[in-house]
C-alpha cells in the first residue's frame, strides 16, 4: 500500500533496507574498538535518552546529508568560490528540531543566498522525519485512537506530537480513499461476494448503527480485491441495487456468480443489473437461519441431517434429501424445510459445479473473514465521530487484509469449471 502524506518527502537517502555498500561504509567510519572507547563511562540515558549520543549522531548524519544536497544544488563544494566568481552561495543555517523515531533531534538546516534551495531529506517546513508518519498511520490502522497514538509516541520515542497533527497525518489518506472508491474495475468478475456490517457512528448528538456495504471480487486470475465501501442507514435490497449500479458504472459489465446472504430481495436487485448472473445464497447463513428454530439439545442432530442436502451430488439428490429431512423433522420444525424450499432457486446453483468450484461459491466466508479483520480494528473505538473517520479506518484495515491474501482454493480447477458453465462470458 502506498500512502502519500504532505509532510515527509520522498528521498533516496532514506531506505528501510540499506545497501551492503552503505553498511560497509558505516562500519569503516565506526570501527568497533573506537566505538567501544567512545561509549566508556556513558550510562544508557546518555546513549539513548533525549539529547543522547544516538540523537546527536542522527543529527550529524542528517546535517551532512543536507550539506551534500546543497552542494549538488550550488554545483561546488564548501570552501570554494562560486563558478565564475559570482552567483548563488551558502548563507549560514537555520536551527530546527526534527521529530524522529529516535526522539527529537536538533539539526542545522543549511541555506543559500538566493533562497532557491529546497532540501529533500528535511523540507523547509517539515518537522517530522520520513518514516514517523508511516508509524502514525500504522498505529491508526491497528485501531489506536488519536489520543492513544499521542501517548504511545511519547512513551516509546519521547516525541511529543499533538492530536491535531496526528489527525492531519491520518487525513492525508482521504485522497487515496476517494481515488480507491472511484477507481475503474475489471470488466468481468467470475465470482463476487457481498455483505454488510454495522458500525457505530455519531450523528446529531446520538450514536447510531450505520450499515457499511462491502463487496469482494475475484478476478479471472484468481486474485481477490475489495471493490468498494458504501454507507447507508440500514441494510436493504434497495440500496444494494445502488451498489450494483455503481459497480456497473465503474466498468463491471458482468459477474458470473454472486454469493450473498439470505437478505430478502437481494437476488432480484442483482438480476436487475446483471440479469445473467447466478445468485448463490450462502449455505452457512441458511444453516444458521435454520438453527434459530431448533432447541439447543437437538441442534447437532438437525445440523447433521441437513448435510445430505448441501453435500448432494446434484440438484435431484438434494431435493430427495430435503424431502427425507422434512419427513423426519417436518412435524416438529416445519419452518426449516419451508425456508429451504422458498430459497431453493438460489440455494442449489453451486451443486452444478465441480468440487473445487463449489468450495469457492457455497459460502460468503471470504467476505466474512474480511469483516472479522475490520471489526478487530474498530472494536476499540466504541463509536466514530463521523462517517469519514470510520471510512479511513475501514480502508486501512482493508489494505492490511488484502496485503495478506492468498488464493484460498484451487483456482485453476475452479476456472475450468467456470469455463465449462459460462463459456464465452469468461474472458480468455
Amino acid at each position: 500500500m502506498s500512502i502519500e502524506t504532505k509532510n515527509p518527502p520522498e528521498s533516496a537517502l532514506v531506505s528501510e533496507q540499506p545497501s551492503q555498500d552503505a553498511v560497509d561504509r558505516l562500519a569503516g567510519l565506526l570501527p568497533a574498538d573506537e566505538l567501544a572507547d567512545a561509549l566508556k563511562g556513558l550510562d544508557p540515558e546518555q546513549i539513548t535518552g533525549p539529547g543522547g549520543l544516538l540523537t546527536q549522531l542522527a543529527g550529524r548524519v542528517i546535517e551532512t546529508a543536507l550539506e551534500s544536497e546543497l552542494t549538488n544544488h550550488l554545483g561546488y563544494p564548501p570552501g570554494q568560490a562560486p563558478p565564475g566568481g559570482a552567483g548563488n552561495h551558502r548563507n549560514g543555517s537555520t536551527p530546527k528540531t526534527v521529530k524522529t523515531e529516535l526522539g527529537e533531534v536538533r539539526i542545522k538546516n543549511p541555506r543559500d543566498r538566493a533562497g532557491t534551495f529546497e532540501p529533500q531529506l528535511v523540507g523547509k517546513h517539515q518537522t517530522r522525519l520520513a518514516g514517523l508518519d508511516e508509524k502514525i498511520i500504522g498505529l491508526y490502522a491497528g485501531g489506536m485512537s488519536v489520543r492513544d497514538i499521542e501517548s504511545h509516541l511519547q512513551d516509546l520515542y519521547g516525541v511529543q506530537i499533538g492530536r491535531d497533527t496526528i489527525s492531519r497525518v491520518t487525513d492525508a489518506i482521504l485522497e487515496d480513499v476517494q481515488a480507491w472508491r472511484t477507481r475503474p474495475l475489471e470488466r468481468v468478475y467470475p465470482i463476487a461476494y457481498f455483505d454488510c456490517l454495522m458500525v457505530k457512528v455519531r450523528e446529531d448528538r446520538s450514536v447510531r448503527n450505520r450499515a457499511c456495504y462491502l463487496a469482494i471480487g475475484v478476478s479471472v486470475e484468481g486474485e481477490r480485491e475489495v471493490l468498494g465501501i458504501w454507507w447507508q442507514e440500514t441494510e436493504g435490497a434497495k440500496f444494494w441495487l445502488a451498489v450494483l449500479n455503481d459497480l456497473h458504472h465503474r466498468g463491471v459489465e458482468d459477474i458470473l456468480v454472486c454469493c450473498v446472504d439470505g437478505l430478502t430481495g437481494f437476488p432480484e436487485a442483482i438480476e436487475a443489473v446483471y440479469p445473467q448472473a447466478w445468485v448463490q445464497t450462502c449455505i452457512v447463513h441458511q444453516i444458521r437461519s435454520s438453527m434459530r428454530f431448533v432447541s439447543y439439545g437437538e441442534r447437532k442432530r438437525v445440523a447433521h441431517d441437513l448435510k445430505p442436502i448441501y453435500r448432494a451430488v446434484n440438484v435431484e439428490a438434494a431435493e430427495d434429501a430435503l424431502k427425507a429431512f422434512d419427513v423426519k423433522w417436518g412435524e416438529k420444525y416445519p419452518m426449516i424445510a419451508q425456508s429451504w424450499q422458498a430459497r431453493w432457486q438460489h440455494i442449489t446453483p453451486f451443486l452444478a459445479f465441480p468440487a473445487d468450484l463449489r468450495k469457492a461459491v457455497y459460502t460468503t466466508n471470504s467476505i466474512e473473514n474480511l469483516n472479522r479483520q475490520i471489526r478487530k480494528a474498530i472494536k476499540t473505538r466504541g463509536h466514530f465521530p463521523d462517517e469519514q473517520a470510520a471510512t479511513k479506518l475501514i480502508y486501512l484495515a482493508i489494505q492490511r487484509a488484502e496485503g495478506k491474501w492468498r488464493q484460498a482454493f484451487n483456482w485453476t480447477a475452479a476456472l475450468r469449471g467456470l469455463k465449462i458453465h459460462f463459456g464465452d462470458r469468461l474472458p480468455d
